[in-house]
């Protein structure tokens, strides 16, 4: 499936900057940074559900935001990039 992950961390105290860096570090090990705060995600079910649950240990959910967005199967392929864009192999191997 392909997932489009967006976050919002608080950031206005040190816990809040360790959550964003986790936050990020979670999702680099699974997708394609292709904004700051933007990752895109090629995985299955399982893969997903592990993700979900990693990211929900680690937001404070009163003060945190992470968006998860199913896209339909090759969705990424057709997006278009204005201005300086990646344009990352999804479904190459990730190299973390």
């Amino acid at each position: 499936m392909d997932l489009l992950i967006t976050y919002d961390v608080n950031t206005t105290t040190p816990e809040g900057q360790r959550r964003l860096r986790q936050v990020a570090k979670t999702c680099e090990g699974i997708g394609h940074r292709v904004q700051k705060s933007v990752f895109e995600v090629v995985c299955d079910q399982v893969q997903r559900l592990r993700l979900e649950a990693r990211l929900l240990e680690i937001i404070d959910a009163d003060n945190d935001s992470v968006r998860i967005y199913q896209m339909n199967h090759g969705a990424f392929e057709l997006a278009r990039h204005l201005g300086a864009a990646t344009d990352p192999d999804h479904r190459g191997p990730l190299i973390v």
